[in-house]
């Protein structure tokens, strides 16, 4: 792997990596499954990018249930967890692994509130604009769960989903602050748990007529 700070652990983080991401005050959290629905199909691949561009890929096996190193980061509470469309990086999270994501920002979230000038919100149109950097989507429909032997086209693209995302925040931040919308995404970002739990039991359209 040719990007620089980037590693690759199998089944957890390694304790020196924990103890440097424990220092953080925001990480960027992404995940790769075998698809889009936790219950059916599995979790793969969790990125982790903290402010220094530290960026650790960690292969999750087959059947695992399991990564105490990674779960107590992700449930520390004094370190805010990015993702962009957090609610299915943390329901996959809590289904596979039985992590508990607190606190948690959601770019996408963020992005609807702030960037109500269009209607493009995924990631890749999100950096663009706010980082002028055109990521490379093209291993997001690929076969992750082969984990080692995952390509270096897809461990680029898996770190890249991590490595704009903590910029991304503070950028959409000052946005939302700006148009007076900042205390609704917090409320928001508030929620997200309980909407992840109605997820994983498959209610939908709770709260339609």
């Amino acid at each position: 792997m040719t990007l620089p700070d980037f590693q690759v652990s199998d089944r957890d983080l390694d304790a020196a990596s924990l103890s440097e991401y424990l220092q953080s005050e925001a990480i960027a959290v992404d995940t790769e499954t075998m698809g889009l629905l936790p219950q059916r199909d599995r979790l793969c691949l969790v990125q982790l990018c903290n402010s220094q561009g530290k960026v650790t890929a960690i292969c999750i096996a087959k059947g695992q249930t399991e990564a105490p190193n990674l779960k107590q980061l992700l449930e520390a509470t004094h370190i805010l967890k990015v993702f962009h469309f957090a609610r299915f990086d943390v329901a996959t999270l809590r289904h596979n692994l039985e992590i508990q994501v607190q606190p948690v920002f959601c770019t996408k979230i963020a992005s609807k509130l702030a960037r109500t000038y269009t209607n493009l919100h995924g990631l890749k149109d999100v950096v663009q604009e706010l980082e002028q950097v055109e990521l490379d989507k093209s291993a997001q429909s690929s076969d992750w769960g082969n984990a080692v032997n995952l390509s270096e086209t897809q461990l680029s693209y898996a770190a890249n989903d991590v490595r704009y995302l903590l910029n991304v925040q503070q950028k959409l931040t000052q946005m939302l602050e700006r148009e007076g919308r900042w205390e609704l995404a917090q409320q928001c970002f508030q929620v997200l748990p309980t909407l992840v739990s109605l997820d994983l039991l498959q209610f939908k359209d709770l709260f339609e007529h």
